[in-house]
Order: C-alpha cells, then structure tokens, then sequence
C-alpha cells in the first residue's frame, strides 16, 4: 500500500464508498502514523467518500441500507481520527455559536453530523439540535442560544419544505435578520437555496465551514 498522503486519502474515500469498516479503520491509523492532518483526512477522504456516496443515492445506484453501512465504515474512521482533530488556526476566542440539526421528518444525521464535527474542530460552539426537527425547534434554539446562523439539512425531497418553512417563521416573526441561514443536503441545490431566500447553501461539509466563515467573519 503506498504512503502517498493522496493516495491514501483517495482509498480511504474509496473504503466508504466500497462500504469496508475494516480497510478504513486500517487507513486512518495509516494516515494517523504518517503524521497526516486528521481535518484534512476527515474533509477529503471520509467526507468526500460520503459526498460520493449521497451521489450514488441520489442516482438510485445506492440505497437506504448501502448509504448505512457507507455511513459505518465513515464512522469507523472518524473514530480512529477524532482524537487526533487539532484546533483550526484563525478560530475565534469568543466561539460563534450554530444551531444544526436535521428538519422535521428527516431522520438521516450522516452530513450533519460531519458538518458538526468540523465546525467544532474550527473553533465554532455547535448546538446540535438532532433529527427530525420542527422549523420553529430551530428559530426557539436561535434566540434562546443567541446562535448566529441555523445550519438545516435534508436527505430528503419531501421534507426540502421544512427548510423554506423555518425562513418563512423567521420573516413573520420579523427576525430573518438576526440569524444566517445555511441549507444542505443531497438533494438540495444552490438554486432550492436562492428561491427560499437561504443564506448559503454548502454542497459538503467542508464547503460549510467556508461558508460559515463567511458568514460571521467579524462577527462575535
């Protein structure tokens, strides 16, 4: 096997995709022995094989059970990385706080959950609501947190509404201006996003810890 920090990056994406526990803790303790960034190995290889895997989901190539046990293997490895995960430089003292969870009738917390874990490891405070979560569940933890932004997710079309819904509770509440909306999600889009007026909308986990710098920059 060789050591090449991409290539090892590239067969641990390729673990979780072929859905082997086994080969991506091995790898992770690889990448871990090799001296290899954890963040980066979480962003470019459990991530983007998760990213790979929604895709092939959402092109029914894979379905409900292949997704759980992609998420598995991912799992696996994020156990062996986690506690090598070292504080992003630049994050701020004062941590700016998110509200993130996945919207009512949705119960798949897979990119959720990865958000969350990189979002915490660059320094920002995560109030992690969970799954299945009512639109105005997310505006009450909002303002009872003073959270700057409310991260919404979705596996699902049918339930992409609840994430329209919680800006439509915000507008009527007349408090869309105090809190930043990002959206996300496999079959949600930047176009979906622009039309229920969203804040951002992050196509990966990585993209959302960008895009929530964005956001706050300058902002306590």
């Amino acid at each position: 096997m060789a050591n090449n920090k991409e290539e090892l990056l590239k067969q641990l994406a390729d673990a979780v995709v072929d859905m082997d526990e086994e080969k991506a803790v091995e790898l992770a303790q690889i990448i871990v022995a090799e001296g290899i960034d954890a963040y980066e190995a979480i962003e470019k290889g459990l991530s983007a094989g998760m990213e790979v895997a929604g895709r092939l989901f959402e092109e029914e190539e894979y379905f409900i059970p292949e997704l759980l046990m992609c998420s598995d293997a991912m799992y696996a490895g994020l156990g062996v990385l986690k506690p090598h995960l070292k504080a992003k430089e630049g994050a701020a003292e004062e941590k700016v706080k998110v509200v993130i969870g996945v919207i009512e009738g949705d119960t798949h917390d897979i990119g959720k959950n990865l958000v969350k874990i990189l979002l915490e490891t660059s320094g920002y405070e995560i109030i992690d609501l969970g799954r299945d979560i009512s639109p105005q569940k997310f505006i009450d933890a909002a303002k009872e947190q003073d959270a700057k932004i409310i991260a919404i997710s979705t596996l699902m079309t049918t339930t992409m509404d609840g994430l329209a819904e919680v800006i439509r509770l915000l507008r009527q509440q007349d408090i869309r201006e105090q809190f930043k909306v990002m959206v996300g999600g496999a079959p949600v889009s930047q176009a979906f996003a622009d039309k229920i007026g969203a804040d951002s909308y992050a196509v990966n986990a990585a993209t959302a810890v960008r895009l929530a710098r964005q956001l706050t920059d300058g902002v306590a």
